[in-house]
């Protein structure tokens, strides 16, 4: 018998930046006896890590643009589970279900006293001038956007014409929505200025209800899958281009 037999670690091998789908790779099938081609036996799974890999060697936008195009058809065959799984576009349509999911989460906060309660302790709490609790409390924010879409592991969501080559799209577009979606739904019922607050109160009100917002666009974005509709890669700030 072969000694490679038994060892997963052998069998099989996905070079280049496809090797990052590890979820999907690891679940592809493999043959002791693969040729340096790839498996004996390749499936769905096989073929979009070569399409992965493929995407980050081209040059051209609209070569990568063709090669997005086939991973999206692939994933829509039968049998690929990242049909379920795998998020590649960001599209108006996910910009439209943030907004949902904003609204839902922030409305409870929009008719509860403690939301004023809590910008007041973070207006009040200035050591040196400083608000620090509030500034706290927007590093949550971000930090548990960022966790949500990319280590919470609802959705595997893959990053791509990141904002200034270091912004994900969909993360600032989730953080925007939402901060949108928080000031309006304030003024719009008259909780914003409600009680003559200072306008470090404004804002720590603003930052409440920010947080469900966040958390509910979010999960608004990615719960339903990959949206259909164009990818919006016009939003592509990235200077090195």
């Amino acid at each position: 018998m072969d000694g490679s037999d038994g060892d997963p670690d052998r069998s099989g091998s996905h070079e280049g930046p496809g090797s990052r789908e590890g979820d999907r790779v690891s679940g592809a099938s493999h043959d002791v006896n693969a040729s340096p081609h790839g498996p004996a036996d390749p499936d769905i799974n096989d073929l979009l890590a070569k399409l992965d890999a493929l995407s980050d060697t081209v040059d051209e936008g609209h070569e990568r643009e063709k090669v997005r195009q086939t991973i999206s058809l692939v994933e829509r065959m039968p049998g690929s589970s990242a049909f379920r799984t795998r998020i590649t576009k960001y599209t108006s349509r996910d910009m439209a279900e943030a907004f949902v999911g904003s609204v839902l989460f922030a409305l409870p906060l929009l008719v509860e006293g403690g939301v004023f309660e809590i910008a007041a302790w973070f207006a009040a709490v200035t050591p040196g001038g400083v608000p620090v609790f509030l500034l706290a409390h927007v590093g949550l924010v971000l930090v548990m956007t960022a966790g949500l879409l990319y280590f919470a592991d609802f959705r595997q969501i893959e990053i791509s014409h990141p904002i200034l080559g270091v912004v994900p799209r969909r993360y600032a577009g989730i953080l925007l929505v939402s901060l949108f979606t928080s000031v309006f739904m304030l003024s719009l019922w008259g909780r914003l200025h409600a009680g003559d607050p200072t306008a470090l109160e404004r804002v720590s009100r603003v930052a409440v209800v920010w947080a469900a917002a966040a958390f509910g666009a979010g999960l608004g974005d990615i719960l339903p899958g990959e949206s259909q509709g164009e990818d919006i890669s016009e939003i592509d700030l990235d200077f090195d281009d």
